[in-house]
């Protein structure tokens, strides 16, 4: 099983990360690496080409799901497991404080 969303800089497609069986990965869209004001989406993850990956979630994107009582509830409505990093970033980080939000990837063949 694979799942992946869409990383937004603002309102630039910045990258996208994936989980599946091997882990996670997140990498630079290309065209966004083009741009002459692209700005890394951490400092953990400077702009290059090559794909970063992790066995586990990156602190960085793990950092961006809420915490405490807001946490429980989106856990509550989305029904998702408080150890699905990757499916509480994908459904609540939407619309996250600050500059970056993930859109998820929906695989119209495993639907």
């Amino acid at each position: 099983m694979s799942r992946s969303g869409q990383v937004f800089y603002q309102d630039n497609l910045a990258g996208i990360i994936t989980e599946n069986e091997d882990g996670y990965f997140f990498q630079y869209d290309e065209r966004y690496l083009e741009q002459p004001n692209a700005q890394a989406i951490s400092f953990i993850m400077p702009l290059q080409k090559q794909v970063f990956s992790s066995n586990t979630l990156f602190p960085f994107f793990d950092g961006l799901i809420p915490e405490g009582w807001l946490l429980a509830i989106a856990a509550d409505n989305w029904k998702i497991n408080l150890r699905d990093r990757m499916g509480l970033l994908l459904a609540v980080c939407g619309d996250c404080i600050g500059a970056v939000s993930i859109q998820p990837i929906i695989d119209e063949n495993h639907e």
